[in-house]
């Protein structure tokens, strides 16, 4: 299938990666990756951080807020009336987006209509995988509201879990009933505009973490993947397992390993053992 989007924003975010990287703005993060088996149906793509001048401290919050003024020199796109589109400093892969409210909302706060409606305007140019994490016990690293973005075609595989997500979660993710608990999963619908958000409520209600209408901010640390097909949560415990920092992305597949990893630990027990430390243990659902 071609694909009938501009993907202008995509263009953007290269053109300014190159300027920012020439003016130390952006700083990119060099690994090596492998691809490790998980099952016979799923593999996930392990990381190891390769460049020399790379500090842990960079990726470690909560620090000095970033966001609150955002680097000029990061920006690809003012997004509506209360949202920015910048790059991420420290990407992984270039062109790592980044959509940020321009004026201060708590992360670990009830996401909102105009957060999506902002997320949609691009995806209709862009799309990809997006990702969102709650608060610090669910990886995030900055207080101030952000969603973050990793560019796919429409012929690119959206994650290494994908075919898991496609299936709705209607079996247990990869023998395990204490992950298939804590991951919920909704088609979405992309015909309405309000449906993401709409499905966004139902899966926190589905998940325990309460209503905005009934309380200040989510009961429980959460993470989101969003895709073309589907939005999923996960709800979380904690960050780190094992000298791990997981966010969101672990749980499309994705895994990055520094000097603090046991990574010995991991070949011998595999990411869906490291997956289980960190989500919810103490069910009541």
């Amino acid at each position: 299938m071609v694909s009938k989007r501009k993907e202008l924003y995509w263009q953007k975010s290269l053109e300014i990666s190159k300027l920012a990287i020439n003016k130390n703005s952006l700083q990119p993060i060099s690994t090596v990756c492998k691809k490790l088996l998980v099952d016979n149906k799923l593999y996930c793509e392990y990381r190891n951080i390769t460049s020399k001048n790379f500090k842990l401290s960079s990726l470690i919050g909560p620090k000095v807020n970033p966001f609150s003024p955002w680097d000029r020199n990061l920006q690809i796109d003012l997004i509506g009336k209360g949202h920015v589109l910048i790059l991420n400093k420290y990407p992984v892969q270039i062109g790592h987006m980044l959509l940020i409210t321009s004026s201060w909302k708590p992360q670990n706060g009830w996401l909102d209509y105009r957060d999506f409606i902002s997320l949609l305007s691009i995806e209709i140019d862009t799309s990809g995988l997006w990702f969102f994490n709650s608060c610090p016990e669910a990886g995030a690293s900055q207080t101030h509201r952000h969603f973050q973005l990793l560019r796919r075609s429409d012929l690119d595989m959206i994650c290494p879990f994908e075919s898991w997500y496609n299936e709705k979660g209607t079996s247990s993710f990869c023998g395990s009933s204490l992950l298939s608990k804590n991951i919920f999963v909704k088609t979405r619908d992309n015909n309405r505009e309000s449906d993401l958000y709409r499905k966004y409520l139902e899966l926190t209600s589905m998940a325990g973490l309460g209503c905005p209408n009934s309380i200040l901010k989510p009961l429980f640390p959460y993470n989101l993947l969003i895709s073309p097909s589907w939005i999923v949560l996960i709800r979380r415990s904690k960050e780190f397992s094992h000298g791990y920092g997981l966010n969101a992305l672990a749980f499309a597949g994705y895994f990055l390993g520094t000097v603090h990893s046991n990574e010995e630990w991991f070949q011998e027990n595999g990411p869906i053992k490291l997956l289980e430390n960190v989500v919810d243990t103490n069910l009541c659902l």
